[in-house]
């Protein structure tokens, strides 16, 4: 009898070499390990689940900023956004935030945050 791919939560690895196996493409009925030439049945991928999970820090400060929830809040004649951004002072994760250009033009911005619940504030050269 043939000799089935292992599987560890979603990933197949070929039973005689270990090595990591592709998915099947649209219509392949075998997957053929690139190392050692094993065929692996295409049935063999049917009814696995792939779940991906990141952490919100994983990702660069650009990409971070905009995935934030942010909302305008008009008080005082003064407009001020307000994004998801904990606080390293009291852990709040809402702050009012602004930005400004304080360094030469080729250069990022400045983003300043000042906490809604501590009024604690910080800055971050982007």
């Amino acid at each position: 009898m043939a000799k089935l791919a292992v599987k560890i939560g979603s990933l197949l690895f070929c039973p005689d070499c270990g090595t990591l196996l592709n998915l099947p493409q649209d219509g392949e009925s075998e997957v053929l390990c690139e190392q050692c030439g094993h065929e692996e049945p295409a049935s063999s991928y049917e009814n696995i689940e792939i779940i991906t999970h990141s952490h919100p820090d994983a990702f660069p400060s650009p990409l971070r900023q905009k995935r934030k929830t942010q909302t305008k809040v008009h008080d005082a004649n003064e407009a001020m956004l307000k994004v998801t951004e904990q606080c390293s002072k009291c852990g709040h994760m809402e702050a009012y935030t602004h930005e400004a250009q304080l360094r030469s033009a080729d250069e990022g911005s400045t983003i300043f945050y000042t906490c809604v619940k501590c009024k604690f504030g910080w800055r971050v050269n982007n």
